[in-house]
């Protein structure tokens, strides 16, 4: 035992901070943060999915229908683009909507605990002015 007590007193080992774990953490140096770059209000938050537009599949309820809107995404698995078909709960005030409507949902503030979205018509081509192309007269000579 006294052999080696000496041999490690005659290894010499260097003075660490770390041995027999005396260091104050005080003297720890700090790790490094980097300084926000992002300053607040240049830019704007992303939000995504502020409108979306569906289809009426339930107008029961008074001053409620359902909606059902459908999205493609990539499958988990197969990365093919699928249908997604989702049914929200929108508010219409007035009972306007059936059963069939296409209409279009904007985020609002919750209405209740399912409601967080107000149904309003969609603007059709014909209401912007913008006429279709089956309305177009066609060029003379083509027939």
């Amino acid at each position: 035992m006294a052999s080696l007590a000496s041999s490690l007193q005659s290894l010499k080992i260097s003075s660490s901070p770390f041995t027999h774990g005396s260091t104050p953490l005080s003297s720890l140096s700090k790790p490094i943060s980097f300084p926000n770059t992002r300053k607040p209000g240049l830019v704007p938050a992303i939000r995504a999915m502020k409108t979306m537009q569906g289809r009426v599949v339930c107008a029961t309820n008074d001053k409620t229908v359902a909606v059902e809107v459908v999205r493609l995404a990539p499958h988990p698995k197969y990365k093919r683009r699928v249908r997604m078909k989702k049914k929200y709960q929108a508010h219409d005030p007035d009972n306007v909507f059936k059963v069939g409507d296409v209409v279009r949902l904007e985020k609002s503030r919750p209405i209740s605990k399912t409601k967080s979205f107000v149904a309003l018509p969609v603007l059709k081509r014909s209401d912007l002015g913008i006429p279709m192309e089956s309305q177009q007269p066609s060029p003379p000579g083509e027939e």
